[in-house]
């Protein structure tokens, strides 16, 4: 198998494995219960909390674990009001783009290249916009955005807001799901008031994620019961799920530097050997998102073509491309729908060899050659 598409999934690496199995086995106690084995198990949960927070520059107060990065998106929009308006970036995920219309809200442009343009931010907020949602990496294309130059402007916006007595409060507000294990995060040198994290994109447990909340937004809580995170998330704390959080976290920090060279090395393979297509993430890309495109083709048979000999890539985001979807993100960097259909999206991992993607570069030529022939007998 040659997975390349890690930007859907990782699997769990082995020593976040090991991290998590004591606390389904042994001490597997509810972390709010009152006796010692119990108080034991929500020390060790805090400090796991406390990792992921000083992984991005905080403290273990500043986050709200959830179970996922959909979750924490959600989250972070009840800083809105109800009659308050919110920016996002017209790439977006769907659980930014869809829990901001719940209220008045505009989309970001972007250039083909998925990056912001700042003059349409400029132009398009207002006194009433209380939150701005930009995407530190997006999870189609791997476009890194410039997330200090946009708090940078909001810090101005806020600042003549108080001069004409305008107290309306503006939050930046960023999915950093797709950058954790490439990009060194710190929440100050972004400058974002609300971060959006998530541990199985960095070789940790699907749905577990943490959402950053800076001191003076206020949230309102999508559950409700025993008050557990602040009071900004009920439930029964998943310890495992974050222990093996925090140990993924610490490892991509660890490995920041080594994965770039590797990720920048088969990245370059794959661009120097697969034939007759388009770069669709020219510039300001994430190390390890190659997208692809092969114009007249159709992209979702090539996925499953590729399938057949064990090569696993993708059309685009997985929830979208599982319902047969045309990628909004496609569509907002200006792609025809011929270009759209015929694009593939890479995504390199741990998992990958060098003689993986060698021999992935021989199988797509030879998947996308045999479609040329097909099409053109």
């Amino acid at each position: 198998m040659i997975y390349l598409d890690h930007a859907a999934a990782t699997p769990v690496s082995r020593k976040v494995l090991e991290a998590m199995k004591p606390y389904f086995l042994n001490d597997f106690f509810n972390p709010s219960s009152a006796y010692l084995p119990a108080k034991k198990v929500a020390s060790e949960y805090e400090e796991a909390k406390g990792k992921i927070a000083h992984a991005i520059g905080a403290k273990a107060n500043d986050l709200i674990m959830t179970a996922g990065a959909t979750e924490a998106n959600n989250l972070a929009f009840t800083a809105v009001s109800p009659d308050g308006e919110v920016l996002y970036l017209k790439t977006e995920h769907d659980s930014v783009r869809n829990p901001a219309k719940r209220f008045a809200y505009q989309e970001i442009e972007v250039d083909k290249n998925g990056r912001i343009l700042m003059d349409d931010l400029k132009a398009k907020i207002s006194d009433k916009t209380e939150l701005i949602s930009v995407a530190l990496a997006n999870n189609e294309l791997g476009t890194i955005q410039p997330l200090a130059e946009i708090a940078t402007l909001i810090r101005e916006v806020c600042f003549d807001r108080l001069s004409r007595g305008v107290k309306t409060p503006l939050y930046l507000h960023s999915d950093a799901s797709q950058a954790m294990n490439l990009l060194d995060i710190n929440v100050a040198r972004l400058g974002v008031d609300l971060l959006t994290l998530n541990a199985a994109k960095v070789y940790g447990p699907k749905g577990v994620g943490a959402l950053y909340v800076s001191h003076d937004v206020r949230l309102t809580p999508l559950t409700l019961g025993g008050g557990q995170e602040n009071g900004l998330r009920s439930g029964t704390q998943n310890v495992p799920g974050v222990i093996g959080f925090a140990e993924a976290l610490v490892n991509a920090k660890e490995h920041l530097n080594g994965n770039r060279k590797k990720y920048a090395e088969f990245r370059k393979i794959l661009l120097d050997g697969i034939k007759d297509y388009e770069l669709i993430n020219k510039k300001h890309s994430l190390d390890n998102f190659v997208v692809l495109c092969f114009d007249g083709l159709d992209a979702e048979r090539l996925v499953y073509l590729l399938e057949d000999r064990e090569v696993y890539v993708s059309t685009g985001a997985a929830c979208a491309a599982s319902k047969g979807v045309r990628s909004h993100v496609l569509t907002a960097i200006g792609l025809s729908d011929s270009e759209t259909n015929g694009s593939l999206r890479l995504t390199l991992g741990e998992t990958n060899t060098k003689e993986q993607i060698l021999e992935a570069v021989e199988i797509i030529n030879e998947v996308v050659a045999g479609e040329k022939a097909r099409i053109h007998a």
